[in-house]
């Protein structure tokens, strides 16, 4: 695993830890915070910073606004130089979950993420990963991932599920439906939803609530709710993997990459 790189030369993220809790914001408000390579490393390093910090015991996870995080920054990781980079790293032979979302998974400390406009693909995963959802009432939601004819990562297929119910997650993730916060609290993907300019004094206030408690009470508390509720990621983050490796090269996704760069009804043909 290599190295994590200095906070002080994060370009995508910001980052700060205060009385116990740490503070991670995406930063690319011009492209709503989608995520390339640059944004996945940091994000990666910032919970590699976080599990070493033994005074961190909270984790608040948000955007600068308009946005949460709208996904993967589809000019470059799905259309630019980067593609070929993301296919050969899905191909090639890694068990586990992709390496941001084990890092954020294995995190041992409550992660709240204060939910601040859209969280779509892999910006919504980000937010599955996370302990406790808040929502401002700018949210938005959507597991977007068939509409460019991949699988959502472990967040939607392994964690929705135990969130929402089996029935409404399938709802959501067959049909890459779109929902408000209003909607995400009526069927439990968040636990409140609050007005958009007091959204990080709530979820900042909540995280000093919780990091005032004992904190290695708090990590295996953590442990055990992870392992009473959703078990084991390890096999299902390799199937996803090897299966976004296969997905990346057919021509559904090209079509979907394409339509939506040129703003046009995809045309899918099961190839």
């Amino acid at each position: 695993m290599s190295a994590p790189i200095d906070p002080a030369d994060f370009e995508t993220l910001l980052y700060a830890v205060e009385k116990h809790v740490a503070r991670v914001t995406l930063n690319r408000p011009d492209r709503r915070n989608a995520l390339n390579r640059r944004a996945y490393m940091e994000l990666e390093s910032a919970f590699k910073h976080i599990q070493a910090d033994t005074e961190v015991r909270c984790v608040v996870v948000t955007g600068t606004d308009p946005a949460f995080c709208s996904g993967d920054d589809v000019r470059e990781i799905m259309a630019g130089e980067e593609r070929e980079a993301s296919v050969r790293r899905l191909q090639s032979v890694r068990p586990g979950p992709t390496p941001a979302a084990e890092l954020i998974l294995n995190c041992d400390r409550p992660v709240i993420a204060a939910v601040n406009g859209a969280a779509v693909g892999w910006g919504m995963e980000l937010s599955l990963f996370a302990d406790i959802r808040i929502a401002s009432e700018n949210a938005k939601f959507g597991e977007i991932f068939i509409k460019r004819g991949l699988v959502t990562d472990v967040g939607g297929i392994w964690r929705l599920p135990q969130v929402v119910g089996r029935s409404k997650a399938a709802e959501l993730l067959f049909t890459g439906d779109v929902i408000s916060a209003e909607e995400a609290k009526e069927i439990g993907l968040v636990s409140r939803v609050v007005p958009h300019e007091t959204l990080l004094a709530e979820a900042s206030s909540m995280a000093a609530r919780i990091a005032e408690n004992p904190p290695l009470a708090l990590r295996y508390l953590k442990e055990g709710l992870r392992r009473a509720t959703y078990g084991d990621v390890h096999e299902l983050g390799t199937w996803v993997s090897q299966t976004l490796g296969v997905l990346f090269e057919t021509e559904d996704h090209k079509e979907g990459v394409a339509s939506f760069l040129e703003k046009r009804p995809p045309e899918f043909k099961g190839r």
